[in-house]
């Protein structure tokens, strides 16, 4: 069994054949999804979509791209809900800032305010986070080491393999694992991989983007989840079954 803690279930590529993607995942053993709060104008589609389906639950979030409508997302509305399970993705992104580096400072300030705010919201509530880091790991981890964010842990959605970011590990946060692990040019990764606990490890698949081998160029959709838990298996040499059942223990535990 298999939980894909990180899949894009309200995206609109899945509008028009939704209960055929959750059946192809659920048949190849995919147990559990989690949808992340990322843009608030989805936020809706996603609750009724964890209502209709027993085995779906969404986070309330807003992704760092999103900053700007971090005020528009009403919080209250949603954080009772019996099927949200935690706070993100939130965190930071500093790989697309554009304009002048004023500009660019400016946007850095934004998503730190937005990613601390949601830190104490996850605090408050109780809930444990879900982290978005791009080109932003140091800011990233300051922030989460001074906020105390050990408080309810998280996941570091779609590890960027940086090592720096492994001692959170000690902080109560797991890695999320995806596609990316099966790209010909993820050699960082696979090198890191070994070295990240296996209590703490995550599968995801980030779908409906960052498809794996072999069908790069594809939608993505949480059938996938087995993609990378074969090629965990193969790196870390351990059976496929234990790979399915740590991680899905791991799952269980933080959410």
């Amino acid at each position: 069994m298999l939980v894909d803690t990180h899949v894009h279930l309200d995206d609109k590529r899945y509008n028009e054949d939704l209960d055929d993607v959750l059946d192809r995942a659920r048949e190849a053993g995919v147990k559990k999804f989690i949808i992340p709060g990322a843009d608030p104008s989805t936020l809706d589609r996603a609750v009724e979509i964890s209502q209709k389906y027993d085995d779906v639950y969404f986070a309330i979030g807003v992704h760092p791209y999103d900053a700007d409508n971090f005020a528009s997302l009403d919080f209250e509305k949603y954080i009772d809900h019996d099927k949200c399970i935690a706070i993100g993705e939130c965190g930071l992104d500093y790989f697309r800032l554009e304009g002048s580096d004023e500009d660019k400072l400016k946007e850095k300030e934004l998503q730190k305010k937005v990613f601390i705010s949601q830190i104490n919201l996850a605090k408050k509530y109780k809930k444990p986070l879900i982290v978005h880091i791009r080109d932003a790991s140091n800011d990233s981890k300051e922030i989460l080491l001074d906020y105390e964010a050990s408080e309810v842990g998280g996941v570091l959605h779609c590890f960027n393999a940086d090592e720096q970011l492994l001692s959170l590990a000690d902080e109560g946060f797991y890695f999320g694992i995806g596609g990316v692990l099966t790209f010909k040019n993820a050699k960082k990764l696979v090198n890191v991989l070994p070295k990240i606990p296996i209590e703490k490890l995550l599968i995801e698949t980030d779908a409906p983007y960052l498809t794996p081998t072999p069908h790069r160029g594809e939608r993505n959709e949480p059938l996938y989840t087995t993609l990378v838990a074969q090629k965990i298996s193969e790196i870390l040499d351990i059976p496929l079954e234990d790979v399915e059942k740590i991680t899905t223990t791991n799952s269980e535990r933080l959410f």
